[in-house]
């Protein structure tokens, strides 16, 4: 994602397309087809967040670091796959109402120093011995999370070690995103 500025009714078109995306993968029908939102102009990566209304229970988290594709698009294979999310419980068609949408439009990835790593606006992505791991920017603040333990989680996240991001060969990139969802 550039540093486009999407205004309210883009914003709005773009969670209509994760929960149709949402409804016809729950019904076991194909992605509909992608729509023209001239507001949305962006190429880059995006990740569809879903969770329970009421509880904000993490129901769902799936995207794309680089997808090359048109946000519309990538939003809406996100919102799919995002409904086959494999380390949750498999979700039913009656369950998508209960659904609250959350989408993160992702800058450019890019080295980052740990010391420059600011929470609430920065995602970070480690990539350490053959593993990686990757949190949206909004993660830290949602857990009141300080740099330090976010780095760490990030860590957690790529199964390794707390503090594997002081690691000569470790590889920590970082990126903004524009985040939205359902009220």
């Amino acid at each position: 994602m550039t540093d486009e500025v999407l205004d309210h009714e883009s914003r709005r078109r773009l969670l209509e397309v994760a929960r149709r995306a949402i409804g016809a993968c729950l019904a076991g029908q194909p992605l509909p087809k992608p729509v023209d939102l001239p507001g949305v102009t962006a190429r880059g990566g995006a990740f569809v967040t879903l969770k329970r209304r009421g509880s904000h229970e993490l129901r769902a988290c799936v995207g794309y670091l680089e997808a090359g594709l048109p946000a519309v698009e990538t939003v809406s294979r996100a919102a799919a796959g995002a409904c086959r999310d494999e380390r949750f419980a498999p979700m039913g068609p009656a369950e998508l109402a209960e659904l609250r949408i959350e989408i993160s439009l992702l800058g450019p990835l890019r080295p980052i120093a740990p010391e420059d790593v600011q929470v609430g606006v920065h995602g970070l992505l480690l990539r350490s011995r053959g593993r990686s791991g990757l949190l949206l920017p909004q993660v830290p603040v949602e857990h009141g999370w300080d740099r330090q333990t976010f780095l760490d989680h990030t860590c957690l996240k790529a199964g390794l070690p707390p503090g594997s991001w002081r690691a000569p060969k470790a590889e920590l990139l970082g990126f903004t995103a524009v985040v939205f969802g359902e009220e």
